[in-house]
């Protein structure tokens, strides 16, 4: 930790939809991904579906490629919603666009993103059933509320939260090559 002695993980210190899930996510992904996504969504801003699976992803990635440094190479572009992976991206692996460590490529966004460290690269994607599962539920939110109402909000908000505990980093993503 470096500002924190500890992080808090008591469900009275989560808001009432997020103390629920807790202690079931803890046991099964672990405290690290538990407190990555916290601290994620806090940056983003928001619950958001794209900056958990980025988180995830980001944790698989330094699991598979342990290192310190890792350089990432984004490929979910710069708009929203895809591009909120890019937040999970950065607080799940501290590569960041301050320490210079992400390059966001803008061409094709996908939900996909190259990482490297030590001579060694690994490059991970979500897998087609669940990239189009969020593209569908997405959609399907879209079209009952409309963007950005409050009721679309918290439809991503119910979303976010069953992906986190649904979505599993070491099943979710697929290895590509170059």
């Amino acid at each position: 930790m470096q500002v924190l002695k500890s992080f808090p993980l008591h469900p009275t210190l989560y808001a009432d939809d997020v103390a629920q899930i807790i202690t079931p996510t803890i046991e099964r992904y672990g405290s690290r991904e538990w407190q990555l996504i916290v601290q994620t969504n806090e940056l983003h801003g928001h619950l958001g579906i794209y900056s958990t699976i980025g988180a995830k992803m980001g944790l698989y990635a330094r699991e598979l490629l342990p290192s310190h440094h890792l350089h990432i190479t984004s490929y979910a572009g710069e708009q929203p919603p895809l591009s909120c992976m890019n937040d999970g991206l950065q607080v799940s692996t501290a590569s960041t666009l301050g320490h210079g460590l992400i390059t966001i490529n803008k061409a094709t966004p996908r939900p996909e993103a190259k990482f490297e460290a030590e001579g060694k690269a690994i490059s991970l994607r979500l897998k087609d059933r669940y990239a189009q599962q969020i593209a569908d539920d997405i959609a399907k939110g879209v079209a009952l509320y409309g963007t950005h109402s409050p009721a679309y909000w918290e439809y991503v908000r119910t979303l976010a939260l069953r992906y986190w505990q649904e979505m599993d980093r070491r099943e979710i993503f697929e290895t590509v090559s170059d």
